[in-house]
């Protein structure tokens, strides 16, 4: 049996090695580095892939989610609704433009964020409210876009672990991650389900206004070259990076395909144990398993991750600090108890391998070994 691996990028590469390899070759022939036209291809398939309007290539995720906020003017002291549980760059960005994050607790299941505390959390200082699809499978769209609505809150997807998973609405509409809300955000960080090989992101969106602005803020502000109407960044998707992910795009929903069936695998031979939680698939969302995150007893989890990793078995802790109690944010006066599901989750949460290169071999013997330091103990 081959060594395990967290994420086999190697495996995944050498499968489309002549593909890949061509893309990189034909940017560097042509040394159209910064906006090739592999960008601009890479665009419009996006846009295909996903049936959004605009597809908009950018540096990395986290840039994508202050491009986003940015076009849509909000200024200092404006106050962001954003669940606790998810990684830092979703507040950071928050907290980086000056605006006031508010932190909100998700689901102990499917850990996405709960809609009523959204609602709760409201004030007159309220202006953006930020889902994040975590570990693969979307938040409670239709319940957000309701309470945005009433509000008149703008809607900013993080889909930066969701990419292909579907939201299917009440009345039978189907839409993708990050193409819900007013702008979504994607990353194409190299183990992402649609990953780079170095950093990478984009933005969605159906609006005209949106992406004119979304372009420019990219560009240092500038939509001619030289003149600049708005205060922007330099945060262009690199075409190299590009060219990759136009390749890797075709693969996508075999990608998806192959880490469903790993979770599958994962679910049946965990069914019926009292002793870890499996993840919760919401039935109005698909799950593309960017992670397969179990729970377990938080007193457990240290001599797990140990015994795991004397069988050779990775694992990885998302997340162990919830945002709002982490050290940089401790000035927003939030304390330990005020959002207790995330900080319940922050104990017992594991992420076992996933990724497309997983074998059955590979998945039999993690799940031996997981049953068994159960049994022995």
């Amino acid at each position: 049996m081959e060594q395990i691996q967290m994420v086999d990028l190697r495996s995944q590469y050498l499968k489309i090695k002549d593909e890949i390899d061509a893309a990189i070759h034909e940017v560097i022939d042509t040394t159209a580095f910064i906006k090739g036209p592999a960008v601009a291809d890479f665009e419009k398939a996006l846009q295909k892939y996903t049936g959004v309007k605009h597809a908009i290539g950018c540096a990395n995720g986290t840039d994508a989610l202050q491009i986003a906020l940015m076009a849509l003017g909000v200024k200092p002291g404006d106050e962001v609704i954003v669940p606790t549980f998810t990684f830092i760059a979703t507040a950071e960005v928050i907290a980086l433009l000056q605006l006031k994050p508010v932190f909100v607790d998700v689901y102990a299941d499917t850990f996405t964020m709960i809609p009523e505390q959204i609602e709760e959390a409201i004030t007159q200082n309220s202006k953006v409210i930020i889902p994040v699809h975590l570990y693969g499978q979307c938040a409670d769209m239709q319940a957000i876009l309701e309470i945005a609505d009433r509000h008149n809150l703008f809607i900013v997807e993080d889909a930066a672990q969701a990419i292909g998973s579907e939201y299917v609405f009440s009345d039978g509409t189907v839409r993708q991650a990050g193409c819900i809300g007013h702008i979504g955000c994607t990353s194409f960080f190299p183990s992402k389900n649609l990953g780079a090989f170095g950093d990478g992101g984009a933005l969605f969106t159906n609006s005209d206004l949106y992406a004119e602005k979304i372009r420019s803020i990219i560009n240092h502000g500038s939509k001619v070259k030289y003149f600049h109407e708005e205060i922007g960044v330099n945060s262009r998707l690199d075409t190299l990076q590009a060219a990759i992910l136009n390749v890797k795009l075709k693969y996508l929903d075999s990608y998806a395909k192959a880490r469903q069936e790993a979770a599958e695998y994962y679910n049946n031979a965990f069914a019926g144990l009292d002793y870890l939680q499996t993840p919760a698939n919401e039935p109005f969302s698909s799950h593309v398993f960017h992670q397969y995150t179990i729970k377990i007893d938080a007193g457990k989890r240290e001599a797990f991750k140990n015994f795991l990793s004397l069988k050779g078995i990775p694992c990885m802790v998302y997340y162990p600090v919830p945002m709002h109690l982490q050290e940089a944010y401790k000035f927003y006066g939030y304390k330990k108890g005020d959002l207790p599901i995330s900080e319940e989750l922050s104990h017992s949460v594991i992420s076992l391998p996933m990724h497309t290169e997983l074998s059955t071999e590979q998945l039999e013997y993690i799940c031996n070994c997981v049953k068994e330091f159960f049994h022995n103990r």
